[in-house]
């Protein structure tokens, strides 16, 4: 494969650079800029200058000789200038880059080995946190944080994707840069239609993005505003709008999720410092005031409102953290103030799991997007966003808890191949035989226990669910149905080549786990594929979906 991709480096580059120093020069008449990386290479600064002016700079392993992978810069803003490529290493790394209409591996993209098939993963790079989740005239934004040039952390950045419809992503230009005060750490956006910030232009309002620069000494909260459906980006002038290092006297400061509070008409920010959540609230986006603290939380704050069952006479507030972790209480526009919890809805390879701002009243929905927590070694791309779901507030036995459910939109990549009453285990198992190797799969069914011991389903050895009724637990979480003697578990796992996302009983308890590519540890291998155990288990209402690839024709690969 590497000598493939390099035969296609020499037939492809039409602007081939023949240095062989430190420095290189460009003419920009392509888009994209094709570096190639080695991870055996140590990390050096690359900065790329135009007239003599910074205008990037990060770390990358540039590949000397023949790349594990490539990596691509966008450099269509640059487009009829000069630019000069400085690096500190060795030439024969500056003389491989080269300028194309596509990214190198172009024709193999989103069709790679490792390349989850109904998750979102960027083009190349790692990626992690959501960030700035909005929706505004049609289109759901995902941003994350993002690192353009390698598949390990780093280079934070704010990459971007659109939506449609919550399924089908199209990946645009970075839009945050690191700069002066440092990289670009997780954040929030908002839609300012009063102008309370200034930024807006005639009658379209700005799209406001509040982030974290994370700096060597110290975290500060910053702005960055675009009047063009966030295309391109401004940043404020005057940041940081935060600086709160010293309050703290800790460097801890970051993540802010901003939002407007109608009944005290003015922002909210939380904010993760030192040992929980802050809450800070502005009239207009630059100036801050601090009001209150959450202790217990890290990283990723949220809060917003719900209504209890769907009673919009009856709301509650649900503060967030990183891990899923949350409290429910009441929120006056300054302080939250805790009735309940924490409690977990969520348990796995989630994590800094946001939701949408924006959703119209309409649709009414909180859809929330998380990091899914798996590697993709050997892949030029790492790390996966699960699936949207849509949040919601219920009664149980146990009082009012967060639910979590995939949103209805990924039904419309369900073909159904499966759909039975009552079955055995074996019959199930026979069923399930044609589709053990299925890329992406999803399977809905009802767990029937005859006797309060561990019950499950492997794939080839790995446990993708156990079940223990005798000391309430799911996959080793405690978990007690509402209903305490009942002998069912409803279930509904969806698949795909590098992820298992589980939600039981509709949403009560979710969790998520990389899908091992051989399998388990229970001497089946590759060859055990799906198979039920327990004693005297059977199955209801099994329904099987094949799913079908997000990554088509409309994805501007």
């Amino acid at each position: 494969m590497k000598q493939l991709l390099f035969l296609s480096l020499i037939i492809l580059s039409a602007t081939f650079p023949t240095a062989s120093a430190k420095e290189i020069s460009l003419k920009i008449d392509k888009p994209y800029l094709n570096l190639p990386v080695s991870m055996q290479m140590p990390r050096a600064r690359m900065s790329f200058s135009i007239a003599g002016r910074t205008r990037r700079s990060f770390d990358i392993r540039l590949a000397q000789g023949l790349a594990d992978y490539w990596v691509f810069a966008d450099v269509s803003a640059f487009k009829g200038q000069t630019l000069t490529i400085d690096y500190p290493g060795e030439g024969n790394g500056l003389s491989q880059i080269y300028q194309s209409d596509q990214p190198a591996g172009s024709e193999n993209m989103y069709r790679e080995a490792h390349r989850p098939q109904i998750h979102f993963t960027p083009k190349r790079g790692w990626h992690n946190d959501p960030n700035g989740l909005i929706y505004y005239e049609g289109e759901y934004h995902l941003f994350y944080q993002h690192n353009p040039y390698e598949n390990a952390w780093g280079n934070m950045h704010w990459g971007h994707a659109v939506s449609r419809d919550l399924v089908h992503w199209t990946e645009l230009p970075e839009a945050l840069y690191p700069d002066s005060l440092g990289t670009m750490f997780s954040g929030s956006a908002v839609i300012d239609y009063r102008n309370t910030a200034g930024f807006n232009r005639g009658k379209t309002p700005a799209m406001v993005a509040i982030y974290t620069a994370d700096g060597p000494e110290k975290e500060v909260q910053c702005l960055a505003y675009s009047l063009d459906r966030g295309r391109t980006w401004t940043k404020y002038a005057h940041n940081p709008v935060i600086d709160s290092k010293a309050r703290w006297n800790d460097r801890n400061t970051r993540d802010p999720k901003v939002f407007w509070y109608a009944p005290g008409k003015h922002w909210v920010m939380v904010l993760f410092e030192k040992n929980g959540n802050s809450i800070y609230t502005s009239p207009n986006l630059k100036d801050w005031t601090y009001r209150s603290h959450t202790v217990g939380f890290w990283e990723c704050p949220e809060l917003f409102a719900l209504p209890v069952d769907g009673n919009k006479k009856n709301m509650k507030w649900v503060m967030l953290g990183a891990s899923g972790t949350y409290m429910l209480g009441s929120f006056d526009g300054e302080t939250f103030t805790p009735e309940a919890g924490k409690y977990y809805y969520t348990t796995g390879t989630l994590y800094a799991a946001q939701t949408y701002n924006n959703i119209p009243a309409s649709d009414g929905r909180r859809i929330q997007i998380g990091w899914g927590r798996v590697t993709h070694p050997d892949m030029p791309f790492n790390s996966e966003m699960l699936l949207p779901t849509r949040l919601t507030l219920r009664t149980t036995k146990e009082g009012v808890r967060l639910f979590s459910y995939p949103v209805k939109e990924i039904e419309q990549l369900q073909t159904p191949v499966v759909k039975r009453g009552q079955l055995s285990a074996e019959e199930a198992d026979r069923l399930l035989r044609p589709y053990a190797h299925t890329d992406a799969l999803r399977l809905k069914f009802t767990l029937c226990l005859s006797e309060a011991t561990d019950a499950g389903l492997f794939l080839d050895g790995q446990a993708l669910l156990r079940y223990d009724m005798n000391g309430n637990q799911v996959n080793g979480v405690f978990y007690s149905p509402n209903d305490r003697s009942s002998m069912e578990l409803t279930v509904d796992l969806i698949l795909d080549k590098t992820s298992v996302e589980g939600f039981i009983d509709g949403g009560a308890y979710s969790y998520s786990m990389e899908r091992k590519a051989e399998g388990g540890h229970f001497g089946f291998g590759n060859r055990g594929g799906f198979r039920f155990w327990g004693t005297n288990l059977s199955i209801k209402n099994l329904e099987v979906y094949q799913m079908k690839s997000i990554w088509n024709d409309t994805n501007e690969q």
